[in-house]
């Protein structure tokens, strides 16, 4: 069945949603600060998305996984994937919590602070390229998607 000419989506529309679509927006430019994260790290051997949940387990009680899957936004398979990789070389351990045996505490490993040490400089810099880049409206965009979410 083809769509009478009534329900045709001209290409002036399509180009409109192009240019103003924030859902493809966000995703490129998601991709692009991944990328640049990706290569800054590589030298560590590491990804910004390991980075994150490095950084995130940097606390002083270790954290369970439902709260850092939370913060990450991510759901528990998920977060059990990108946990063995770094689990296999020794930055992070998991245990189980004292106080609820069925729940699973992080525990970032001296390795996993000593990987944060290294590349946190390099999170630094390129964070800072980053905001040259947005001239000066970080702090907006922040609050924007922050709103978002």
């Amino acid at each position: 069945m083809s769509m009478s000419s009534d329900e045709d989506i001209s290409p002036a529309t399509t180009l409109m949603v192009r240019d103003n679509c924030l859902c493809l927006h966000v995703r490129r430019a998601a991709r692009a600060v991944a990328r640049r994260f990706d290569e800054a790290f590589r030298a560590l051997d590491l990804t910004n998305g390991q980075f994150s949940l490095l950084m995130s387990l940097n606390r002083p009680e270790p954290p369970t996984m439902g709260s850092v899957a939370d913060l990450l936004a991510m759901d528990r398979t998920t977060l059990t994937a990108n946990l063995k990789p770094l689990e296999r070389r020794g930055l992070l351990k998991i245990a189980p919590d004292e106080k609820d045996k069925r729940s699973r505490r992080l525990l970032l490993t001296d390795d996993g602070r000593a990987m944060l040490k290294q590349a946190f400089p390099i999170w630094k810099a390129e964070h800072a390229e980053l905001e040259k880049l947005l001239g000066g409206d970080a702090d907006a965009l922040r609050r924007g998607l922050l709103s978002l979410s």
